[in-house]
C-alpha cells in the first residue's frame, strides 16, 4: 500500500468522496437502476467532510477510498466505508478499516455498528465484526441487509 495517505477529509472533497462511494457501490454489480436509488444515501456533504470525522485514504492527489464514524462514546457507527474499485484488493479497505477501529477506540468507543452490503459481510467479518442481525435499506424498500458489530473492548 505503498503511496497511500490517511488524512481528515475537507469541505471541498465532497463531490469527489461521494463519487467513489457510488463507484465502490457498484463494484457489487448492481444496475444503473439500483445504483440511482441509491445516490441520496451515498452523497457526502461538505460538512460531513469537514466534520473530522470523515477520514479519506489518498495517492498522488486522488481519493481512493474513505470512512466515516458517527455516533457518541460508548457505542458508535462505523457510518460509511468505501474504496474506489480500481484499489479494491490493494490492502486499501483494511488499512482505512484498522484506522476507523483504533481512532474509535481513541475517542471511547467501546463498540462499532454498521450496515453492511451484503457483499463486504465477509470483509468486515475478517477483521472482527459479528453478524447481529439484519436492517432495512435505506435506499431499497423491502431489501435487507446485514447489520454487524466491532466489540473494541
Amino acid at each position: 500500500m505503498n503511496g497511500i495517505e490517511l488524512r481528515k477529509a475537507q469541505s471541498d472533497e465532497a463531490e469527489e468522496v461521494s463519487a467513489v462511494a457510488l463507484r465502490s457501490k457498484g463494484y457489487w454489480g448492481y444496475s444503473d437502476a439500483f445504483l440511482a436509488a441509491c445516490r441520496a444515501e451515498l452523497t457526502f456533504t461538505p460538512e460531513q467532510c469537514r466534520s473530522g470525522a470523515l477520514i479519506v485514504a489518498e495517492s498522488d492527489r486522488c481519493i481512493v477510498g474513505f470512512y466515516l464514524l458517527d455516533g457518541s462514546p460508548p457505542e458508535g457507527e462505523l457510518a460509511a466505508l468505501f474504496v474506489d474499485p480500481v484499489w479494491i484488493g490493494a490492502g486499501v479497505g483494511g488499512a482505512l478499516l484498522r484506522h476507523a477501529l483504533t481512532k474509535a477506540a481513541e475517542l471511547g468507543f467501546r463498540c462499532l455498528v454498521l450496515d453492511a452490503d451484503p457483499g463486504a459481510e465477509s470483509f468486515y467479518a475478517k477483521y472482527g465484526a459479528e453478524t447481529i442481525g439484519s436492517v432495512a435499506s435505506g435506499s431499497i424498500p423491502g431489501r435487507q441487509i446485514p447489520q454487524m458489530r466491532f466489540d473494541l473492548t
